[in-house]
């Protein structure tokens, strides 16, 4: 199936370098320099997956992430960005973004990215009916998978529940459905005092 991404960027160079490796992974590009060009393009055009510049004219990254989402509540929107603050990580998360990646960013890491948020958003759109029979939301579900996705390490609930903007409880419940299905790994620790922690980390 051809897949086509969305590449958003003001610098014509930084486009050109990941229209190519687009290209090289053999995957249809469109291109905006702007906020407002990208989201009259996703309503056009519907890409699969958007590779999305922080600092943008006529809206910027944050802004645009939130437009999109409501757009579309299952699209990988990927963050590439100079700003290494996690303050920016965290609004671009909780706006909607599914993956941040820093500049400069290697081909090989960026094509292992796409494909992952892609893999992901497929998962999530197949079995759409499945989750919300369950009481799974897929628009949640993303948002819960894209930060881990995002996490070096495994976090615990409250880590989860402080980045995005969903309570405990909540949190709780839809990482023992991905323990459930194999795409959570519980890795339990014990401290010398009170109970032992549970972190989870993507599988």
């Amino acid at each position: 199936m051809s897949i086509t991404i969305l590449v958003v960027d003001d610098d014509e160079n930084i486009r050109f370098t990941l229209k190519e490796i687009c290209h090289y992974a053999e995957w249809n590009v469109l291109e905006a320099a702007t906020g407002k060009d990208a989201v009259e393009l996703f309503k056009q055009m519907r890409p699969d997956l958007v590779l999305l510049d922080y600092h943008l004219p006529h809206g910027d990254g944050i802004s645009t992430t939130k437009t999109i989402r409501k757009r579309d509540q299952h699209v990988p929107i990927i963050v590439l960005t100079v700003d290494e603050r996690q303050e920016v990580a965290d609004s671009f998360m909780k706006a909607g973004a599914t993956d941040f990646a820093l500049k400069p960013i290697k081909a090989p890491d960026l094509i292992s990215r796409i494909r992952l948020n892609l893999r992901i958003s497929k998962l999530t759109e197949e079995h759409h009916s499945a989750f919300v029979d369950k009481g799974i939301k897929s628009d949640t579900l993303m948002s819960i998978k894209g930060h881990l996705l995002n996490q070096e390490d495994a976090v615990t609930i409250d880590e989860v529940k402080d980045a995005l903007p969903i309570a405990y409880q909540t949190v709780h419940r839809y990482l023992n459905y991905l323990e459930g299905k194999g795409e959570v790994e519980v890795i339990t620790q014990y401290g010398k005092k009170g109970r032992p922690k549970n972190r989870y980390r993507l599988i």
